[in-house]
């Protein structure tokens, strides 16, 4: 009884401070990224119901290659099948539960092989052999093909949920659509994709992501200096339960972020503008004109958060390339120094948070998303 009366006190201040204007608003109480209980519903009401992005669907481009995801505590494999289009499937053999593959790569003579009892499957899931199996009464392969799990891919990107009820993504994301379309993010060419775990909670990596405040401080030696935040914008559209996102110009003397000029589709000032949308409830994207990189995010109880990193190039800016492994190592390294810069701050704020002393201020016009998050977080659990 004392920690459900917890947990509703806690909600219950959540919900005062989501229904609260922009301007009078905080970021989230710290007991909402201290609270065992809090990340339990957060799972049950957030994690198991959304849509989460397991990675880009260009990074599976040919017949029989695949991505495995941890949906949760459930394993998951992306392939890609004949006519072109991807399916996911538990990552699980039907025979004693063994992790089918790890990683990614591409299935030999595009059958998916057990490596514990070699029980194979067809890319579309259907089970093709099972060694020694015919000798059990009655036991029909058809029985046991793969367990399908609900995939859609939206804009290039492949989103999967155990929720046989939620609404399409596309559907969701349309008015988001009409914003990114002119980038043609879906063509983007997968350079790295990464899994790390932080020492912190999802939601502050989440914010932190939705705010260009910290750019010219945190991230002083690498990206800040281009992005003059006072021309930062936000969505005009109506809000949505869905997303939201908001525009950076970057400077034309910036080293990267601009339209190459083999671009021939972006004009005027959108040859320089940066579209960050954050797809609820964690599947961030930094969409620029010549790249994107994206966080896909999970928690691991309320102190961890595992990551999903990834980074693609514009078509045109590897094309023109006269040495491409090099710039594409030099994105790589440049990017994996913004995101250590944002390690540094994001577990420092996990630690700040939690002391005795430590309660939140008030949010900055630039933070106006982190109290869409809010908002957005208090509706899945306090409705």
């Amino acid at each position: 009884m004392k920690a459900k009366t917890e947990i509703s006190a806690i909600l219950k201040r959540l919900a005062k401070l989501a229904a609260l204007p922009q301007d009078n608003a905080t970021a989230m109480p710290p007991e909402m990224y201290h609270s065992a209980k809090v990340a339990k519903r957060e799972s049950r009401d957030i994690f198991k119901q959304e849509w989460l992005c397991a990675g880009l669907s260009n990074a599976i481009p040919k017949t029989g290659d695949y991505l495995s995801y941890e949906l949760g505590n459930q394993p998951v494999v992306v392939i890609r099948q004949k006519d072109g289009s991807v399916l996911a499937f538990a990552n699980v053999c039907r025979h004693r539960m063994m992790n089918l593959v790890s990683g990614t790569g591409s299935c030999k003579n595009k059958r998916l092989m057990c490596p514990y009892h070699a029980w194979s499957y067809d890319i579309d899931g259907s089970l093709k052999s099972a060694p020694h199996m015919q000798h059990r009464p009655n036991f029909d392969k058809q029985d046991y093909g793969l367990i399908p799990v609900r995939c859609e891919v939206w804009e290039g990107w492949i989103y999967v949920t155990l929720n046989p009820d939620a609404p399409s993504i596309a559907g969701q994301l349309g008015e988001l659509q009409e914003v990114v379309a002119n980038y043609h993010m879906a063509n983007y060419v997968p350079i790295v994709q990464q899994d790390h775990v932080w020492n912190t909670n999802w939601k502050m990596l989440t914010e932190n992501f939705m705010e260009g405040y910290h750019l010219p401080v945190t991230h002083r030696g690498t990206v800040g200096g281009h992005f003059p935040v006072e021309e930062t914008e936000f969505s005009q559209l109506p809000p949505n339960p869905a997303f939201t996102y908001q525009l950076y110009t970057k400077k034309e003397t910036a080293p990267v972020g601009n339209a190459h000029p083999d671009n021939k589709v972006l004009k005027g000032k959108q040859r320089r503008t940066s579209v960050l949308p954050t797809i609820f409830p964690s599947h961030m994207i930094s969409l620029a004109p010549d790249h994107l990189w994206y966080l896909s995010l999970q928690p691991l109880g309320y102190d961890k958060v595992q990551i999903r990193y990834g980074a693609a190039l514009a078509p045109e800016v590897l094309a023109a390339s006269e040495d491409p492994d090099n710039l594409i190592n030099g994105v790589i390294q440049f990017l994996d120094q913004v995101n250590e810069e944002d390690r540094e701050v994001v577990e420092g704020i996990f630690k700040g948070s939690n002391g005795p002393l430590s309660n939140a201020g008030p949010l900055c016009w630039l933070e106006r998303e982190n109290h869409e998050f809010t908002q957005y977080i208090a509706r899945r659990l306090c409705e």
